[in-house]
């Protein structure tokens, strides 16, 4: 019996069956891409390694075949074989779907095989906050999971701190899991395997298992597995977001004429190509030349989907006053700049609702910093030669997407796509890593990895402990390049980095696939509170009676759909609370509610900014008294004896209310709010009484 599962409106009972399972400006080549060398790899891996890796994999293949030949009593052989490989690659095509459709997340899928070879399910990640590849194949395939293999691309992580795709598979009855590579967030990684094998299930990753096919097609596999989750490699491995370089230049290496005109270089073919890379980014980053040039719209030229943060770097808001980018109703917008500049201007660009960062010294390694505190993925530089050439320079930008066009435009003044470098020699340039040419349209595509990056196979490799000999240039050595001990430049002159001290007293949480990530209100828990609004009155008494309940995806499709939840009994905002609470995943929930709520204010309720805070703390309650992973997560940040527990802090740094913001300035309320529901499951927890918290919350 086959089953092909899409994901589905509403999660699924299953989901909540919880199992409980254990800017420096550089002149030389070498310090621009050895930049912050203790964070990240940056082409430090060498083809020698490569070829290295591939030697182990053939002798691996070697070591299989023996063990092949031993099986001669029809037992099953353990290792990989084509079969393995053919779902494999399957899973991680199906990963890659929800791409352009929602905000860039760690994608995975998942196929679910019967034990006499029929593909029962195959199914994949919609959304942060959404249900899981693996409780979506169970639920599709229901009693005939007994003794099937589940292959996923991804190792299992969706959120930290949850253990229902894991459970999922057990309790199904999932006798093997075939996984492609290794999850690269080092909360993460190797965890599901390890639990999985502890509770029985065979556990086969590719590159490290036996494979019975040939070294080729094992490869094939394991780089389209890689190309899956590429931007979560280089988050994971470089602490900064996947950084793609685009643009679009003539045969003669220009990308618009002497006058600066530039529509357009390449084909209709190939500006789609780039419409679609926008969908599939967290964010599209410019300089102010090219507002002040080009007045662009970034974005992606479709209805629905996915759209993009539009980030522009701008250090004296040399700006016009009208723009499309200034229109935030399609897209959002972020100016950065540095501290006063403008100060009239700023305000006249929030009054119109464009988001305006400031920092002491604004540096593509700020930006790039503050778009990873942001946790963002994949960022595409969209700028001209002048900001390039200090993001490369930075090691902010690890990948090309050069569109090249069979037109000559000439002039000796005609822009080209980077500025200066530095580099003197031929011998300094940059060489592209694992470049691959394609056609589109009449133009030529070269897509590839700047040594900042490395390439797919030196990331993972990092991440799996492989020793990377990091030499020291002689500029680092003498103290003329930015070293690792040099704090990142992040808005208000802030490093970055926590101190040791720092982290032994405060948890950090924000996205649901971050460490503590079941904290997040964007965590894929669902809730049962009433529709009626929620006020303080409310919260000392159970004023809803079982059929006014009904069931919110999140704690964040609850929190939106009061915003517009009305006091006085009407239902002219029916239609929104009804959008919102259908919304697929969270990050629309949010996105659905904000938009509403600054185009429709009069549609709020009144007392919402009374309200908020205790429609948060019901939606918590209900969250934490529901689900048993999330209620233990919560419980472990809490002190020993008389020990206070550790301080919990919503680390957005777009956020003041609800998170401590960029500069630690924050209200921190969404902390807070834990912190006191901790309290309480502590205070339950020593009453003899069995019940859980008040009826308040309206859980049955």
């Amino acid at each position: 019996m086959l089953f092909r599962a899409s994901p589905p409106e509403a999660p699924s009972s299953s989901v909540h069956t919880h199992h409980q399972l254990p800017g420096a400006q550089v002149s030389h080549r070498q310090c621009a891409v050895r930049h912050d060398p203790a964070r990240s790899i940056r082409g430090q891996i060498t083809r020698n390694s490569i070829k290295q890796r591939r030697r182990n994999v053939k002798r691996r293949l070697h070591k299989a075949t023996q063990v092949s030949a031993q099986h001669t009593n029809g037992t099953p052989k353990a290792g990989i074989a084509g079969t393995d490989l053919k779902h494999l690659t399957r899973a991680a095509e199906l990963a890659d779907s929800s791409a352009g459709v929602s905000q860039p997340h760690p994608n995975s899928g998942c196929v679910l095989v019967h034990a006499a070879g029929s593909v029962l399910a195959e199914t994949y990640l919609t959304a942060q906050g959404t249900t899981s590849a693996e409780v979506q194949a169970v639920a599709a395939a229901q009693a005939h999971c007994s003794g099937s293999t589940a292959y996923l691309n991804l190792e299992t992580g969706d959120c930290h701190g949850d253990s229902t795709s894991l459970s999922a598979l057990i309790q199904a009855g999932v006798s093997r899991v075939v996984i492609g590579i290794r999850h690269p967030l080092a909360h993460c990684r190797g965890a599901a395997i390890q639990e999985l094998r502890q509770h029985g299930v065979r556990v086969d990753v590719l590159g490290e298992a036996p494979c019975f096919e040939s070294t080729g097609w094992e490869d094939s596999t394991l780089q389209k597995c890689f190309v899956a989750n590429e931007a979560l490699l280089h988050r994971a491995a470089t602490q900064r977001p996947l950084g793609i370089f685009k643009y679009a230049m003539t045969l003669d290496g220009k990308i618009a004429t002497s006058m600066g005109h530039s529509a357009w270089v390449s084909s209709p073919a190939s500006r789609q190509q780039v419409f679609e890379t926008r969908a599939r980014s967290d964010a599209v980053i410019v300089g102010g030349q090219t507002v002040r040039l080009d007045n662009p719209r970034l974005t992606t030229r479709r209805e629905g989907g996915h759209m993009p943060m539009r980030i522009v770097m701008s250090r004296t808001l040399d700006l016009q006053e009208e723009a499309n980018l200034w229109d935030v109703s399609v897209a959002p917008t972020i100016v950065m700049t540095q501290r006063g500049a403008r100060s009239d201007f700023q305000q006249k660009l929030r009054a119109r609702g464009v988001e305006v960062v400031e920092f002491d010294f604004l540096t593509p390694h700020a930006v790039a910093a503050y778009c990873y505190d942001r946790g963002f993925l994949q960022c595409l530089w969209e700028c001209g030669g002048t900001l390039a050439a200090p993001a490369i320079a930075a090691g902010v930008i690890h990948k090309t997407l050069a569109f090249i066009a069979p037109k000559l435009i000439g002039g000796v003044r005609a822009p080209s796509p980077v500025g200066e470098l530095g580099n003197v020699e031929m011998t300094q340039a940059l060489t592209i890593i694992e470049p691959h040419w394609q056609g589109i349209g009449q133009d030529m595509l070269l897509t590839g990895y700047l040594p900042a990056s490395g390439g797919l196979e030196a990331l993972d490799a990092a991440l799996s402990g492989q020793h990377l000999q990091l030499q020291p240039t002689a500029q680092q050595l003498n103290g003329t390049c930015p070293s690792s001990s040099a704090p990142d430049l992040s808005p208000r002159g802030k490093g970055r980095r926590r101190s040791q001290s720092d982290s032994n007293k405060a948890i950090h949480f924000y996205k649901a696939w971050d460490e503590y990530g079941a904290l997040s209100n964007f965590s894929c828990h669902a809730i049962r509170l009433s529709e009626e609004p929620m006020t303080d009155a409310s919260t000392s008494q159970n004023c809803a009676v079982a059929y006014d309940w009904r069931e919110w995806r999140s704690v964040e499709h609850y929190y939106q759909a009061q915003k517009f939840a009305s006091t006085n009994g009407a239902s002219e905002n029916a239609a929104i609370i009804e959008m919102v609470a259908e919304a697929v995943s969270p990050e629309e929930a949010a996105r659905l509610g904000r938009r509403h709520q600054r185009l429709q204010p009069a549609a709020v309720r009144p007392d919402w900014d009374q309200a908020k805070l205790q429609v948060m703390l019901a939606a918590l309650r209900a969250k934490f008294i529901t689900h048993e992973g999330p209620r233990k997560l919560l419980l472990s940040t809490a002190g020993q004896g008389t020990a206070s527990g550790k301080l919990l802090q919503e680390s957005s740094p777009s956020d003041f209310f609800w998170a401590k913001g960029h500069d630690g300035t924050g209200s921190n309320h969404l902390g807070r709010l834990l912190m006191q529901v901790r309290e309480e499951l502590l205070q339950q927890q020593t009453q003899v009484s069995p019940n859980p918290l008040p009826q308040m919350v309206g859980q049955t």
